[in-house]
């Protein structure tokens, strides 16, 4: 029996990406989430501003909250602007909240934001990653792998 394949997200346009992740931690699981905007911050994710490179994710009260997510103040907004740094809400099943939640603190992982893109309909998502964090010798792994992956790419393309 082969083995499943892992389901892709329809991103139409990425916005954000938090490289540094896939880098600093085991990625487990990854989820589709919505996130709650004002007009202002879709406007400015619409320009392609945003950052999400020191954010996470954390559960309060059965609900998730992105923390730490930078989104610049729109540039026509004037008085109508929000915060670039404010806490916002991310809009999951409850099912998933849950387990989520359980993973979070029976098992020590972290919730942490690959990305923020627009899907087909062009509603912001932000894919979500339950991780666990590596320590220095598995990052020193990982580089080793990835030296070596472009390494056997070199010979490969030398050989012809």
């Amino acid at each position: 029996m082969s083995r499943p394949k892992t389901e892709e997200f329809n991103k139409v346009k990425t916005v954000a990406e938090n490289r540094r992740a896939r880098y600093d931690y085991h990625i487990d699981d990854k989820y589709e989430a919505g996130i709650v905007l004002t007009g202002t911050e879709v406007k400015s994710l619409r320009f392609g501003e945003g950052s999400i490179a020191e954010s996470y994710a954390e559960v309060k009260d059965d609900q998730i909250w992105l923390i730490n997510a930078n989104i610049p103040e729109f540039s026509h907004g004037n008085r109508y602007n929000h915060e670039p740094k404010r806490p916002r809400k991310l809009l999951l099943n409850l099912r998933e909240i849950n387990k989520l939640h359980g993973a979070v603190m029976r098992q020590g992982m972290t919730l942490v934001p690959l990305s923020i893109y627009f899907n087909g309909k062009g509603r912001a998502k932000v894919e979500l990653a339950l991780a666990k964090g590596k320590k220095a010798p598995d990052k020193r792994a990982t580089e080793k792998e990835r030296d070596w992956k472009r390494e056997q790419g070199r010979i490969m393309r030398d050989r012809g």
